[in-house]
């Protein structure tokens, strides 16, 4: 498509937060707002015409590499909120970009995402094939207090699941879908903690794809006010996840 007639650099869009998005406490489940978020930056890169389908027609696709997420609150059934997105940079194959969510004026959550432009039958990245040069760049705009952070996965660990990529896992680029390797730790994760609203940030580092029927290790570790998530095929890391805990 090309670039629509209300393009902006900067896009606000309003989401309704509805029951089948939260979990039993009423509030938004985590792997939901990490759905809105992407779904606003989809939103943006359709308008800005490098939407999936534009990238398509040269056999790419972003995919996500890294994102932190800030929380001072979630939304709850029934709130409106509002999600801000901007790019901080875009160059050749790589991407950070910003986003806000705000409830009733209020900022409530932030995050810096880094993508990358990954050709779906080479499977590798590339340098992005389409123009990109009308979007404003605000470098100096962050969403989040702090940036990207070095996950550390030296500590002790343990094997908490082992399990096998099912169909539903995967996604339209053919891999596993950056929500799943989430969800599938917060499974595993405190309920207690999680219910109780007691996360103030996490940190997703996607570093291997995952595809049909492949076998993999979910590990975890503890460390003060912190839980780390490692999953594993062939004993070579494919994501790793920080909780950090009130």
């Amino acid at each position: 498509m090309p670039v629509a007639p209300n393009f902006t650099s900067v896009l606000s869009k309003d989401w309704n937060i509805n029951f089948t998005q939260c979990a039993p406490n009423g509030y938004l489940k985590y792997t939901d707002l990490c759905n809105l978020l992407q779904l606003t930056a989809a939103a943006h890169s359709e308008i800005g015409g490098i939407s999936f389908m534009d990238m398509q027609e040269f056999d790419q696709a972003w995919v996500l590499s890294r994102m932190r997420v800030e929380i001072t609150k979630l939304p709850k059934s029934g709130d409106i909120v509002n999600v801000t997105t901007w790019i901080n940079s875009l160059e050749n194959s790589r991407s950070v970009r910003a986003l806000e969510m705000h409830l009733n004026g209020e900022k409530i959550i932030g995050s810096e995402t880094y993508w990358a432009v990954f050709n779906t039958k080479r499977r590798r990245p590339e340098a992005l094939a389409i123009p990109f040069e009308h979007f404003e760049l605000y470098p100096e705009r962050k969403a989040t207090n702090e940036g990207f952070s070095k996950i550390s996965l030296n500590h002790e660990k343990e094997i908490v699941l082992e399990k096998t990529v099912f169909l539903s896992d995967l996604d339209i680029v053919n891999h596993v879908n950056n929500v799943k390797y989430l969800e599938w730790c917060l499974d595993l994760a405190d309920e207690n903690l999680i219910l109780s609203q007691k996360m103030k940030s996490f940190e997703m580092n996607f570093l291997r794809e995952l595809s049909l029927k492949d076998t993999v290790v979910i590990h975890e570790s503890t460390e003060d006010n912190k839980t780390v998530f490692s999953i594993t095929k062939e004993e070579k890391i494919s994501f790793a996840l920080q909780l950090n805990w009130k």
